[in-house]
């Protein structure tokens, strides 16, 4: 496994979009805290960096690497190596590759400006959300042989997760604004990973207001360290779940 799981980490970090990824992640943060007057105006500047380009990337880039290793799957597996090894290995050098391009990019410019504390939340929120959209697009990959097809659920799935859950979110208070929701608005956060990231990082930075109605529910039931150890046992959920599934998938495809 470790053979194969260094080639792919040195096949993903040589490839030219990696690299592209990790330099503009990092003029980016650089540009955030130099041009600001604050560091608190970067740190939110980056939040959104972390938020909308760290998934989107991560789960553009691991599908149609998925797609692009075909051939390169079908001549391990025609050698006497375990599936389950295969896919674990793509999947951990995978994420070990995005990772690294996170830090890189976005976790030295935030251990410089920001304090330790809010610059090691987002490094571990960004890298979280890093892996569990990787573990996103292998599954996505192995349920379609269509490559067009797999990257299209793949970024429906990112436009659901950045841009649409928020506006269920208050769609859902303004039906049912009469009603005691406060509990299920909790459980409907744990169906977005990007919405755990960001309360979880604004809780650290103490900007209540910024965090819309499903923050200011979080403050209150999840503003304790058990509330911290909570969201981040629903993140790792959000990684397990997906790619156990994907290698139930793969061990059982016809290649």
């Amino acid at each position: 496994m470790m053979r194969i799981l260094k080639y792919v980490v040195l096949d993903i970090l040589k490839n030219k979009i990696v690299i592209v990824y990790a330099i503009m992640l990092a003029l980016f943060s650089w540009s955030a805290f130099s041009l600001e007057d604050n560091a608190t105006k970067g740190l939110l500047t980056v939040l959104n960096i972390i938020l909308l380009t760290v998934p989107l990337v991560s789960v553009l880039f691991a599908t149609i690497y998925v797609y692009n290793s075909n051939e390169f799957i079908e001549l391990l597996v025609s050698h006497p190596v375990k599936r389950s090894v295969i896919w674990k290995a793509l999947f951990f050098g995978m994420s070990l590759s995005m990772v690294v391009s996170f830090i890189v990019g976005v976790g030295i410019p935030l251990l410089i400006f920001a304090d330790t504390g809010t610059a090691l939340m987002m490094i571990v929120s960004g890298s979280l959300l890093s892996v569990i959209f990787v573990a996103v697009a292998f599954l996505s990959g192995i349920l379609s042989r269509d490559k067009a097809k797999g990257i299209g659920v793949s970024i429906m799935l990112w436009l659901y997760f950045a841009l649409l859950f928020d506006g269920l979110v208050l769609f859902l208070f303004f039906q049912f604004a009469d009603y005691p929701i406060e509990k299920p608005v909790v459980l409907l956060s744990a169906l977005s990973p990007i919405d755990l990231c960001r309360i979880l990082i604004l809780l650290r930075m103490n900007i209540s207001a910024m965090m819309g109605h499903t923050g200011a529910i979080f403050k209150d039931i999840f503003g304790s360290n058990l509330g911290i150890i909570l969201s981040f046992m629903l993140l790792a959920l959000w990684v397990i779940v997906p790619f156990l599934i994907s290698l139930i998938k793969f061990r059982k495809k016809d290649l």
